[in-house]
């Protein structure tokens, strides 16, 4: 169980993945320099491509540390840079990455939308980790630009360049993601497309989900059923569909239900239902009146999407329109 509230650390959260994951936000929210159409988070305003120290790497390791003493034996499989944005415009994530395992030894992974792999001081920066998970979404440059809506120096040619470059030179677990919207990626054209492009990085896995928390854009819709068995029949053997993990947050380590809830949901937007059930569970009788003050004090609010109710940070961006644009 972890003691104290954390600024950088969050979970562990259970992964279908990766275990008991210890997610790690090493850049402030919305970091980033992609404005995805189904990002959990909102959208980006403003996008940023520059790469930087943006929390000192110390203050960072020092809390993964505590986290995973305090989690105790077997209370983490992995430690997961993530982030409320793009991690890889952390400047000092290569060395972080290195100082983790030595102090933990534990595996770290990272959560990339790989846009800077073109760069050979990222490629670097992510070589010791133990697996890493970068975005492909599309396998042309127009739908590139309408559903990773990236930075105008991030093109679809650098983004696959990068890609296939850093298959070729890294060594461990090299795990593409791919998100499928309804009517935009999972036709058999925009199949088709992806599997050539993932025919030339040969990643170890593709993991194929859809969107399960509130998406940026009110029109996103998830691939249904026959988009992802389209899916799994055109990318071949190598891809894997990844459903969503849900239920509670183990919140052992907070004596404060608001802090608890700012914690969760300004990272993972949570399903009401999901949210109040682990409220209960660790602050009976508090969740409702914590969830209102909240919600007035404009820290926290609620976003419809799919005819369901999530709760969020109040730093997120979702328009109640759809993005003309």
């Amino acid at each position: 169980m972890i003691a104290g509230v954390m600024r950088y650390v969050f979970g562990p959260v259970f992964s279908r993945r990766l275990g008991q994951s210890l997610g790690v936000d090493p850049i402030p929210q919305k970091t980033c320099n992609w404005n995805c159409v189904y990002c959990q988070l909102g959208r980006t305003t403003p996008m940023t491509d520059e790469i930087a120290e943006w929390i000192p790497a110390g203050e960072i390791v020092d809390e993964i540390e505590a986290a995973v003493a305090g989690a105790g034996p077997g209370g983490v499989d992995w430690v997961t840079f993530v982030g409320s944005g793009e991690p890889t415009l952390h400047g000092g994530l290569g060395s972080m990455i290195c100082e983790v395992q030595k102090r933990t030894g534990l595996p770290v992974a990272v959560i990339t939308n790989g846009s800077l792999l073109w760069r050979p001081e990222v490629r670097r920066a992510l070589a010791a980790a133990d697996a890493v998970l970068p975005s492909l979404d599309a396998g042309s440059a127009e739908l590139y630009r309408r559903i990773n809506r990236p930075h105008p120096d991030i093109t679809f040619e650098r983004h696959i360049e990068g890609l296939i470059t850093f298959s070729q030179e890294y060594d461990g677990r090299l795990w593409i993601e791919t998100v499928l919207i309804e009517g935009l990626n999972d036709t058999e054209e925009a199949l088709r497309d992806l599997a050539g492009i993932l025919e030339r990085i040969q990643p170890d896995e593709v993991h194929v989900n859809i969107p399960n928390r509130p998406p940026a854009e009110t029109w996103v819709r998830p691939a249904g059923e026959e988009g992802l068995l389209r899916a799994a029949a055109i990318l071949g053997d190598v891809a894997r569909i990844v459903h969503g993990a849900s239920g509670t947050h183990n919140l052992g380590g907070y004596d404060n239900v608001v802090e608890a809830i700012l914690d969760i949901i300004s990272r993972h937007p949570m399903r009401e239902d999901e949210l109040l059930l682990t409220l209960e569970k660790y602050f009976p009788g508090q969740a409702e009146k914590a969830l209102e003050e909240l919600r007035e004090s404009g820290r926290a609010h609620l976003v419809e999407r799919y005819g369901t109710r999530f709760w969020s940070g109040s730093e997120s961006f979702y328009p109640a329109q759809p993005d003309d644009a």
